[in-house]
């Protein structure tokens, strides 16, 4: 889960960034630039001022227009040899009245063309293009007005060059990148704190109801951690863990009781009906089915009080020979298949350990090998196999009965379920329910599937490793 909710806030968050980021940046690149535009609209301010003083001699005739020509000429070229920015003072009609190189021109059009149109019309050049990191050949050209007695009569135009100016602007947005990037490592630290602080109990309490579907009632949830609102579930699943734990253990305890309490009644019925025999003729069809249905009876009670003590019961895993366990069941079968004219063989690996109560397993594998056995007809086989794969060693038995059908695969390993074409065949329907309630204590499984062209594949699964300690 932390794997889909990780990314998810890792995403949104850098989404909140970047939009943060993009604007602060753009803010920032507009700042700069506006610094120096304020810086060459002041310069301007003061040029204007000296050409004023040229106008005005020249206007009036004095004699000192050639000097304060030639003055506003030599700030022109003081200035650009310092600071590397072209400046020029022009008439209306484009004329140079002084600039600085002698050869700069104003731009025939463009936004240099526009600027000096603006300034014709009285205004400055307050918000020019903005000029971004990537323009290496970006020029900033900002015009100013020159006005005597109310009239624009000239203009003071400067090109920067924006080198310094598109270098500040990188630098600070390689600042906003660190700033961003160190936000966002501290983001997904906290995403990751946060995700673990909100999925630990969610992990404990799956762990939990894993435990409890795989046979494991005791499992329960620590409610220590986390939100209120699963710290709440925590202790709603362990009151309901409790119910049912104790709901089941007193359906256990009546079965058991129930069976047990019957097994005394049933034998002296069953003595009863023998003395009764003893009164009527050999052969007695009806003494014979009653006699036949009471051991049924006695059989099924056995059944279910094995059953009972099954789920009770906790298994005693350990380390075991899988393998030698199975070789061993396989050769206790034996005679019996040969006398029902089955072959029972065994393949598959001869050592192999798993994690299994030894004597559980003994009696699941009965169970399982007698099943395949009572359905194989004669002159078929019934193969035993061993194999361990990944996490779990496997036990298959296949027969070449008659096998069962998609819907009875579904029903098979119920209480007290057997299929309605084998109702004629000596059983109770316990035997499979009682191996996976054995199996299930020490953390093993029974499956089913059919077993190609005909038959059943009944497999036992048990753990490689200790399920107590995972």
């Amino acid at each position: 889960m932390r794997a889909r909710l990780l990314p998810l806030l890792v995403i949104l968050m850098a989404g909140v960034l970047v939009a943060l980021g993009l604007p602060l940046a753009v803010a920032l690149a507009a700042g700069q630039q506006q610094r120096v535009v304020v810086d060459r609209i002041d310069d301007s301010a003061r040029f204007a001022a000296l050409a004023q003083f040229v106008i005005d001699s020249e206007s009036s005739g004095s004699s000192g227009a050639d000097g304060r020509r030639q003055t506003l000429q030599l700030e022109l070229a003081r200035y650009q040899e310092l600071y590397g920015i072209r400046v020029g003072v022009f008439y209306r009609d484009d004329n140079a009245m002084a600039r600085s190189p002698g050869w700069w021109q104003l731009p025939p059009s463009g936004e240099g063309r526009e600027a000096f149109e603006a300034a014709l019309a009285g205004r400055r050049s307050h918000d020019p293009a903005q000029v971004w990191p990537w323009e290496t050949h970006g020029k900033l050209l900002v015009a100013s007005p020159v006005v005597l007695d109310g009239d624009v009569v000239a203009v003071v135009a400067t090109e920067s060059p924006t080198d310094q100016m598109r270098g500040r602007i990188l630098q600070g947005w390689l600042l906003i990148v660190a700033g961003l990037a160190a936000a966002m490592l501290l983001a997904f630290g906290a995403a990751l704190r946060l995700t673990t602080w909100v999925l630990k109990p969610v992990r404990t309490l799956d762990a939990a109801a894993h435990g409890i579907a795989t046979g494991r009632m005791n499992s329960r949830v620590a409610a220590a951690g986390g939100p209120p609102e699963l710290r709440r579930l925590a202790r709603s699943f362990n009151e309901m863990a409790d119910n049912v734990e104790e709901v089941l253990e007193q359906q256990r305890a009546f079965v058991a009781d129930a069976s047990h309490q019957l097994r005394n009644p049933l034998a002296a019925l069953l003595l009863r009906i023998e003395l009764l025999a003893l009164e009527l003729p050999e052969g007695n069809e009806e003494i014979a089915s009653v006699r036949t249905e009471g051991k049924r009876l006695a059989q099924v009670l056995d059944d279910l009080l094995d059953l009972a003590l099954a789920e009770h019961a906790s298994a005693e895993i350990s380390l075991t020979d899988i393998g030698a366990l199975t070789a061993e069941r396989v050769a206790a079968w034996r005679p019996f298949a040969e006398e029902k004219g089955v072959r029972l063989t065994g393949t598959g690996r001869s050592a192999v350990t798993g994690w299994a109560d030894p004597i559980a397993l003994s009696s699941a594998l009965d169970a399982v090998i007698d099943n395949a056995l009572k359905f194989t007809p004669e002159g078929e086989e019934v193969e035993v196999s061993v194999s361990g794969e990944g996490r779990s060693v496997l036990v298959v038995v296949a027969d070449r009965g008659p096998g069962l059908t998609e819907e009875e695969l579904q029903r098979v390993g119920d209480r007290f379920w057997r299929s309605g074409r084998h109702q004629n065949i000596k059983g109770s329907g316990l035997g499979l329910s009682i191996s996976r309630a054995l199996l299930a204590a020490g953390g093993g499984s029974l499956s089913y599937e059919k077993n190609l062209p005909h038959g059943l594949r009944v497999t036992v699964s048990v753990p490689r490793t200790d399920p107590h300690s995972v």
